[in-house]
This record gives structure tokens, sequence and C-alpha cells, in this order.
């Protein structure tokens, strides 16, 4: 056999583990060691094995990866969503969809403490619904909307899925943080425009809510404060040199960890709480980059990656149209698979690809998963919309995946608009010097 016969069998063998639902990452452990011995043997598999584990849980751009988990779990617990749904709603609640887009801004500035779409979506869930059921709307706009604003933790920095693209990269997370924030802003504005339409043609969608005063709305401001602070702490210092993204993440935490105490909203048994299910977060997270760097040695030796980089500089076609196969590709795997899954499976393989193209690695970063964040709210396993649709019970999944069409469409023009305007992506990338 060659050595591109070898490398099928190897993808062959992680497709069957994984459709026969072996977790992923052990599926590509298994894949890439199997791969590793017909190629090597059996003394440079297992080398290759305890090696690539060693790097992983000791390298320092992972070690940033628990913190901002951590920071997120955190923020979570001390009640910063509330606040910040509370001073949009009496912002923008007055007007039709007005309770929507609160909950799409505050996702947006959720997003900007918590880096994980599922937490997001579900505590926003938890804050949000009760509220939309009161003033009347209908169920599906109102987890349509949860759905679709959670997903904005994944491309509003501090992003979880930023520092996995920048470990298997080798790209600055620093940049990776600062290219998501004008995209994010973007799509959050887009959404909004798109939830205001939707409630002018139809207003018994989203009812008009409460009106309120202007002293009401600049009382209401102090409900930011708390993801304000953590915000200009973590990216502030980073944009600033101040901190490296490792050293914001352990600030941010100790920060969001300070707020919950003087809020007095974080007991003891919920910090434990909270220590657990960062535990059990980054352990997932971990095995499967461990996982994707034995998948990715294995495919090196087969050299499959210059092989199909070659092949694809070898065709007389326009960058772009690979460029969308690729972010297609992106979008139905969205479709099955968690974010850190894709991009763990798919980017040994697509990276190369795409900088032989020339395409910008930070640009590439924000498109593939504002990709992902598409596929993650689709049928048929959006992920995010099933995590939402467990939390009401009482709703068909089939009405919260309808509600989210509005938005799938609206986030297929962001990414178009992104594709071609690629400076919204790297103009603050690029004003980092010490990291471009």
């Amino acid at each position: 056999m060659n050595l591109t016969e070898i490398a099928l069998i190897g993808i062959g063998i992680f497709l069957l583990l994984m459709f026969l639902k072996l977790p992923i990452g052990i599926s590509m452990i298994v894949a890439g060691f199997i791969g590793i011995c017909l190629t090597r043997g059996s003394n440079p598999a297992f080398t290759v094995l305890g090696s690539v584990t060693y790097r992983t849980a000791t390298s320092q751009y992972l070690s940033a990866l628990p913190l901002f988990i951590l920071m997120g779990m955190l923020a979570g617990k001390g009640g910063i969503s509330k606040g910040a749904f509370s001073t949009f709603q009496t912002w923008v609640g007055q007007i039709r969809g007005g309770l929507a887009m609160a909950t799409t801004c505050a996702c947006c500035a959720f997003g900007a403490v918590c880096g994980d779409s599922i937490a997001a979506a579900a505590t926003m869930c938890s804050v949000a619904l009760p509220e939309m059921r009161r003033y009347n709307y209908k169920d599906q706009i109102s987890l349509g909307v949860i759905s679709t604003g959670g997903n904005l933790g994944i491309i509003i920095p501090p992003s979880n899925a930023f520092i996995v693209y920048g470990f298997i990269t080798q790209v600055s997370i620093g940049s990776l943080f600062m290219a998501g924030i004008l995209p994010g802003l973007l799509i959050t504005l887009m959404i909004c425009a798109t939830i205001y339409f939707q409630a002018r043609f139809n207003p018994v969608l989203a009812p008009a809510g409460p009106e309120t005063t202007w002293g009401d709305k600049l009382k209401s401001i102090s409900g930011l404060w708390s993801i304000l602070i953590l915000f200009l702490v973590v990216m502030g210092g980073i944009y600033c040199g101040i901190f490296t993204p490792t050293e914001a993440g352990a600030v941010g935490a100790f920060a969001a960890f300070l707020i919950g105490i003087l809020t007095k909203k974080l007991t003891f048994r919920t910090f434990a709480h909270v220590l657990m299910d960062t535990v059990l977060t980054s352990t997932m997270i971990f095995l499967l980059i461990i996982g994707a760097m034995v998948l990715n040695s294995f495919l090196t030796t087969t050299e499959i990656t210059i092989t199909l980089g070659n092949f694809i500089q070898g065709l007389e076609v326009n960058p772009y149209f690979i460029l969308a196969a690729i972010l297609l590709l992106y979008l139905v795997l969205g479709f099955f698979m968690d974010i850190y899954a894709v991009l763990t499976v798919s980017l040994p393989i697509m990276f190369p690809i795409v900088t032989h193209l020339g395409f910008d690695p930070v640009l590439f970063g924000v498109l593939c998963i504002c990709t992902i964040m598409i596929g993650c709210i689709t049928p048929p396993v959006g992920v995010v919309t099933f995590a939402v649709a467990a939390m009401a019970k009482d709703v068909p999944i089939y009405t919260v995946f309808k509600g989210c069409t509005p938005y799938v469409i609206t986030m297929c023009i962001g990414l178009i608009i992104l594709v071609a305007i690629p400076q919204i992506s790297l103009a603050l990338p690029n004003m980092m010097l010490p990291y471009r």
C-alpha cells in the first residue's frame, strides 16, 4: 500500500468509530495510532501518543482555555447575564420586537465574558424566555432569537473556539480575539435589524413591551458594569500588550470571582459546581485536541495534506470557489458536531490548503467559526438549538428550528460580507503590531 491508501484507511477508521458513537477524541486517537503503526511502526506510535499528550497538557497556548472557561462559568453564576438583559430591555423593550433585540444584545454582551455558545444560550434562555412569554411573544421568535444570540458567544472574544483554533494552527490568539469583535458586532446588528422587520410585518410575533423613561434608561446602565469591567480588563490588557491571553484569562477569572463575591451571587456550593463544570468542559476539549494532534501526526506522515494541497493548487479555479466549498463543508459539519469537534477534526487538513491559496489565517479563523455558528442552529442536529429546546420542554424542536430560519439567512449574508470585505475582520488585528 502507498501512503495515500494508508491515509484513506486511517480516515475511514476514524469515521467508522465516530459513527459507532465512540467519543470523537478517542476515535481520532485510535485512528491516528493505528495509522502511525502502519506507516512507522508501533514504537514511534507510542512515542507520538505520549509526547502529544504531554505537549498538549503543558501548552502555554492552551493554558488560557480552562481560565476563560472558569471566567465564563463564574460570570454566568454571578447574575451578569440578567443584568445585561435588564439594561437592554429598558432601552429597547418598548418597541415591537424590542425584547428580542434586548435578548440579542444581551447575548452579545454576555458573549464578551462567556466564550461558549451552548452555555450562553442556556443562560440567556433562563433569563429572557419568561420575560418574552410574559409579554406574549411567540415561542417561535423567542427561542429562535435565544438560539441565534447564544451562538454569538463563540465569535465575541474572549472565545474558547479561537483558543482551540489558535493552538491547532499556531495563529496568535490575541489577533484572533481582536478579529472577532467587529464581525460579532456586525452580526448582532444584522440580527436586530431582522427582528425589527419581522415584528413590523407581523406584529403578533413580537408585541411592544412596557414604556420606560429616560431616567429608567440611564439608571439601568449599571446592569452592564460587570461585563464592562471584565471586557476592559481582559481585552484591554491583551490589546495594550499588558497581558498575554493566558494572563488575561487568569485576571479575568479572578475579577469574575470578585464580582460574584461582591454581588453576593456566588456561594461556596455554587463555586464548587463552577469548578467541577470547568474541569469537565476543559477535559472534554483537551481530549479532542489530543486526538486531533495524534491524527494530524499520522496525516503529516502520509503527506496527504501536501498531496491534496498540490492537487487543489493545480486546479484552474478561482481560490474563492475553493474557499466557498470549504466553508460549505464547515456548514455541513456544524449540523452534526459541536464547534470544538469540527475544528479539531478539520483544521489539520483544511488549514494548509487555505494558507496555500493565500488567505489570511486570522481571516479564515473568523470565517470558519462564523460558518460553524450557522450550522449549530440548523437541522438536523443543531447542537445549540437542541440545548435551548431542552430548556423549553413544552415547545417542539420544529418550532425552534423554524424560529431560527430568518437568522440563518441573515448570518449567511453576514458571512458573505465578511468574505467580500476582509478588513472588517482584520482592521483591529492589524493595529496590534506586537501580535501581527
